[in-house]
């Protein structure tokens, strides 16, 4: 198929009405964006950097996985164009595969591996990162984000003052080539963004477009003093946190976590391990005499702002831990220790069996509880200090929660 020759015109039209779309929905946040960051989108071509991705198809089976569509210019040309300029989350990458997008296939379920995050967050990372000009940056996750995010950061600051790092090698191909076609030039490196990239440090931020379990503390050590690392969190209950930390000249560094229930794909390297089949370890429970849980499960599994946020916190208190629901039953399993705890409706109320040297859903209940007193703390009320004991989450109505030890 020949792309029509106005491309350019429709591509203008649409990314200036994505624009125009996130700025008003943005005056309603109370967290507005740097304007910089709003003028700078209206000049990157977005759909340079999604040549084929992934749309649902708005269609399952009864109980089965989502099918998903590919979508390119070559296949329909009217919609791939008003995907690339909608503020979506477009999906490119699956289990780590690489598809052709010269001839792609329909797939069903998996996992995604790799995304053009949604222009909304992009812009909000790196406003939230208090970013300006002058400023040399450390982007983790080239491929994440397709290109695009460096892209924004190139057009604002100039390349030279732009680094970004890739684990995925296809990844960092494909947004090479997309960045160099657009004519931006920064320095771009296949490298685990859990170490940095020490050729380059030192930088004035750091930012990620990838969560991880705990601070990096290389990120830490290539950042100057006074600068910022912007980080997104999350552990394998997949409760999710953003921080934003000043590192001070010792090396410690400190910072709020952001308002917001916004998620990242985990780093490969700090992903959660495979639990095996969740009805092996529900067998063995059935031998453990239940009690009645002093709470429901919903508290963390609620598709609400204060479960997003509880889950996060109740991390600290089974950071080995992860859920699965099946039938409408979670189960709790700790692939380190062995532990499994499984939790059942019975009448209106929940009883839980556990098994195991640690008693997770007991951990999560006390944890709760002392939530509870403290009135429900929103993130915006905790902070983040990393110094030579640990990685701790401060709050001064709550015994501190431990992230990661020192």
């Amino acid at each position: 198929m020949t792309l029509p020759t106005d491309l350019d015109n429709d591509a203008t039209a649409l990314r200036l009405a994505m624009v125009r779309q996130i700025a008003e929905a943005d005056a309603d946040t109370g967290f507005p964006f740097d304007l910089a960051w709003l003028a700078t989108a209206r000049k990157v071509p977005r759909h340079l950097f999604v040549p084929g991705f992934y749309l649902p198809a708005g269609q399952c089976d009864a109980d089965g996985p989502t099918l998903w569509e590919p979508v390119t210019s070559r296949l329909d040309y009217g919609r791939w164009l008003a995907a690339s300029y909608s503020d979506t989350t477009l999906i490119t990458q699956f289990d780590g595969e690489e598809t052709d997008w010269d001839q792609p296939a329909a797939r069903r379920g998996g996992a995604p591996t790799s995304s053009s995050t949604l222009p909304s967050l992009v812009l909000r990372m790196w406003s939230d990162a208090e970013v300006a000009e002058g400023h040399t940056v450390l982007e983790i996750g080239t491929g994440t984000g397709t290109g695009y995010s460096t892209a924004l950061a190139c057009e604002r600051l100039g390349s030279s003052h732009v680094t970004s790092v890739e684990v995925d090698p296809a990844r960092l191909r494909g947004a090479a080539d997309a960045l160099y076609g657009c004519g931006y030039t920064p320095t771009l490196a296949r490298a685990d963004g859990l170490y940095g990239y020490w050729p380059e440090a030192w930088f004035d931020r750091i930012t990620a477009a990838c969560s991880f379990r705990s601070v990096p503390p290389a990120l830490l050590r290539q950042t100057r003093p006074g600068g910022k690392v912007l980080l997104p969190l999350s552990g394998w209950l997949y409760g999710n946190a953003r921080v934003l930390l000043t590192v001070a000249g010792d090396g410690t560094a400190e910072g709020p976590l952001l308002p917001g229930t916004i998620s990242f794909m985990p780093a490969r390297t700090h992903a959660a391990p495979a639990y095996g089949n969740p009805a092996d370890w529900a067998a063995g429970l059935h031998e453990e005499r239940p009690r009645a849980a002093l709470h429901a499960p919903k508290r963390l599994t609620a598709t609400t702002e204060d479960a997003f946020h509880l889950r996060f916190l109740a991390q600290s208190a089974v950071p080995d831990a992860q859920m699965v629901t099946i039938d409408g039953v979670p189960h709790l399993v700790d692939v380190i220790s062995g532990s499994a705890a499984t939790l059942t409706p019975e009448g209106g109320d929940w009883s839980v069996r556990e098994r195991g040297p640690v008693k997770l859903w007991a951990r999560i209940e006390r944890f709760i509880e002392c939530y509870d007193a403290a009135g429900r703390p929103g993130p915006e009320t905790f902070t983040l200090r990393v110094d030579g004991d640990g990685q701790w989450l401060l709050h001064p109505r709550m015994p501190r929660l431990l992230l990661s030890a020192g």
